[in-house]
């Protein structure tokens, strides 16, 4: 399978993932059949990880989207560090408001962050206490930037299906 076919099949189910087969298939230029097996290829490949939505947040309840920057306090041993990531792990996946959550690098030297929904300001408040109370061992800092969802003044909603458009290159 050539990169550029599963790039461009990539980008137009980002645009649409409704789009059959068939209509994958007469915007590539191919097959009906070789769709569905360049699709199943990504699949079993995990290039595809699911197939979700992108609802509307506020009409869901969600008034806020917060984006939360940590700092370690010392950097552990090797083990101590698998520990503290599977809990770290288990206690990001248990909260279904947390959408993403990982190491990276960042202003101040902020090594950890976190994106999370939460339906109104008493709700983020607790959601950080719960956070802090949890890991004020582990973090020293942590920051966090919030987003209404309410706002008139979103310059640009969220989706990944501007990922999608073929004449924009990554940057």
């Amino acid at each position: 399978m050539k990169e550029e076919k599963i790039i461009r099949l990539l980008r137009l189910m980002m645009k649409n993932s409704r789009l059959s087969d068939r209509e994958l298939a007469r915007n590539l230029g191919t097959s009906q059949p070789t769709v569905t097996r360049m699709r199943q290829r990504l699949e079993k490949e995990h290039y595809i990880k699911s197939y979700t939505i992108v609802p509307d947040f506020v009409k869901m309840g969600y008034g806020i989207l917060a984006f939360t920057f940590s700092k370690v306090k010392t950097y552990p041993t090797a083990k101590e560090s698998m520990d503290i990531i599977k809990k770290a792990s288990e206690w990001a996946n248990n909260r279904h408001n947390v959408i993403f959550a990982s190491d990276g690098q960042g202003l101040g030297g902020k090594d950890v962050v976190m994106m999370s929904f939460h339906m109104d300001y008493d709700d983020y408040t607790q959601f950080m206490h719960s956070f802090a109370f949890e890991w004020g061992q582990i973090v020293d800092v942590f920051e966090t930037f919030i987003v209404s969802l309410k706002s008139e003044l979103t310059m640009k909603p969220f989706d990944l299906k501007y990922l999608g458009n073929v004449e924009d290159k990554p940057s």
